[in-house]
């Protein structure tokens, strides 16, 4: 198999894109003899180190060399002004776009997606912004330009869930779904479970690397939120913005009420619903108890967990275990994949 070769575009250059690149390295091989892709990385781009292309590719194994200082690791590149002259110098055909959310409105992953795709490379994101803003839109541009939209690791990190009905399950109609979508949450109710108050839980979560500096975004419920627009949106066919999720976060309960109603057989989880109803779509996000006979009682630590209501299927479950960085880089790999083979 004589395998294509692909210019590929890095926009935000942190965590997920950086470990990206070193699972791209890792799988170089297979993606060649097995599926017949090659690439090379021919724009990297971030507010840092702004846009920079270089045609003839960056040395992938200098871009995963932790003790690289970021603005070494780019000798003599083309260095640009905005997006649209990035992807132009880059000769890009695919776009992996890792930028920082905004909840408020998407930007500037709109704009950044919007310009890929108009530009004629693929979209693939890590951002859930887009899809909560702005899925409808992008959907039907990248149908238009004969090129992908895709998402996979927005939502419980690389496991399928969006593939999962727009490639396996074609003819589902999905009634609802409920799930454990936040770790940092997760992490600290479990703490707190374990005798430690709400502040010390949130510490050793921060310490762990788990939760960021400033939490209130997981602690209130709006990471959670967000998940479940983009679920509604995309695999339930409803426009949702997460201001509609009816939401409450977790900042409120005690260690001694955690405790004690994991004692009672009845521990508290940040649970996720949404179900369709005559008007449309009920959605919330807050602290429910669940019993031990439900498999969410168990889930716990960074893991996460998703049951979905069909009308084939009463209850169909998907759960992923204490997840790391390599997984939310597959689903942006397998993403990849499905997009060049298309």
């Amino acid at each position: 198999m004589n395998p294509r070769t692909f210019n590929l575009c890095f926009l935000g250059f942190g965590n997920v894109n950086r470990t990206l690149v070193e699972l791209l390295r890792l799988k170089e091989g297979e993606l060649r003899e097995r599926y017949g892709i090659a690439w090379r990385v021919t724009g990297v781009a971030s507010r840092r180190i702004g846009w920079l292309a270089n045609s003839e590719g960056f040395d992938p194994n200098v871009l995963c060399g932790a003790d690289t200082p970021v603005l070494d690791m780019f000798a003599g590149p083309q260095v640009l002004g905005d997006i649209d002259a990035w992807l132009q110098a880059a000769q890009a055909n695919v776009l992996f776009e890792a930028t920082s959310l905004n909840v408020e409105n998407g930007q500037p992953a709109i704009d950044h997606i919007r310009a890929a795709l108009d530009h004629g490379a693929h979209a693939i994101t890590a951002n859930k912004g887009p899809i909560v803003h702005a899925y409808e839109e992008l959907r039907d541009l990248a149908a238009r330009q004969g090129k992908k939209f895709f998402f996979e690791s927005t939502v419980m990190d690389g496991v399928p869930i969006f593939s999962l009905f727009r490639d396996t399950l074609p003819a589902i109609n999905v009634k609802g779904f409920k799930g454990i979508l936040n770790s940092t949450t997760n992490v600290i109710l479990t703490g707190m479970e374990q005798g430690l108050s709400f502040e010390d839980s949130l510490r050793k979560a921060q310490e762990l690397g788990v939760a960021e500096t400033d939490a209130s975004y997981d602690v209130e419920g709006w990471d959670a939120a967000v998940k479940v627009a983009a679920l509604v949106n995309v695999v339930m066919g409803v426009h949702l913005r997460p201001q509609q999720v009816v939401r409450k976060g977790i900042r409120k309960l005690t260690g001694e009420a955690v405790r004690a109603a994991r004692i009672a057989g009845l521990p508290y989880k940040l649970i996720c619903r949404a179900e369709r109803t005559k008007s449309g779509v009920s959605a919330s996000v807050g602290p429910k108890q669940v019993p031990l006979t439900d498999p969410m009682a168990l889930v716990s630590g960074t893991s996460s967990i998703i049951q979905f209501e069909t009308d084939i299927f009463p209850s169909l479950t998907i759960t992923e275990e204490n997840p790391g960085l390599y997984a939310t880089a597959y689903g942006m790999l397998a993403d990849f994949i499905r997009a060049a083979g298309s």
